[in-house]
């Protein structure tokens, strides 16, 4: 489970790509009072704020072409600033990677737990892109130890002579049995177009 992180925000940053408009001013004077240093963009926002802790966005008027990474992958909290419930705009809003929303006329309410619900959500996907990553990675290991345990089982010897080879070459080599695994089919694939990978060199 994601651990919520409720401390004080007091020292973070966040960037307001919203027009100008007199509730913006009241946002910015909120977050003041929260302890974050706010920032106003507009059209788009500066290469600056790639380091920002947050982003507020303006739902209503907002395009791809503002934001220096593509929708979905933003590497920070996005808040959606929505005016507009259009189911397109709100479908957009949705696909930037919306982690929480302010409803128009924004006011000094509902901020504060804005960003408390931004950063978690947003600490979540994070956690689970990384949980899919190392799963990824972990089944591409295994289908490479089975192709590796193939190519001996192709030279005559049974599944499980296959394997204790596979572990023996990795202790020989001095490196993983998936680090080993990769290596075997790489040399097979090399040498299959002058002896059908016949000869894996342990050397």
């Amino acid at each position: 489970m994601t651990r919520i992180r409720t401390e004080n925000l007091g020292g973070a940053t966040a960037w307001i790509l919203h027009r100008p408009h007199p509730s913006v001013q009241g946002l910015i004077r909120q977050l003041g009072v929260i302890g974050l240093e706010a920032r106003e963009a507009w059209p788009e926002l500066s290469a600056a704020a790639i380091a920002a802790d947050f982003i507020f966005y303006d739902a209503d008027m907002g395009h791809d072409e503002q934001f220096p990474w593509s929708p979905g992958q933003s590497p920070m909290p996005m808040i959606a600033l929505i005016g507009s419930e259009a189911p397109g705009r709100l479908r957009w809003a949705m696909e930037m990677g919306a982690h929480a929303q302010l409803l128009k006329p924004m006011s000094d309410k509902g901020v504060y737990a804005a960003l408390l619900v931004a950063r978690s959500n947003f600490d979540r996907a994070k956690a689970s892109e990384a949980l899919i990553t190392d799963l990824q990675n972990r089944l591409s290991a295994r289908q490479t130890i089975v192709r590796a345990v193939m190519i001996f089982v192709m030279q005559g010897k049974t599944e499980a002579e296959a394997y204790d080879l596979l572990r023996q070459t990795a202790m020989t080599w001095r490196v993983t049995i998936e680090t080993a695994a990769e290596r075997l089919v790489a040399n097979h694939s090399n040498e299959r177009g002058t002896d059908d990978g016949r000869h894996i060199d342990l050397a």
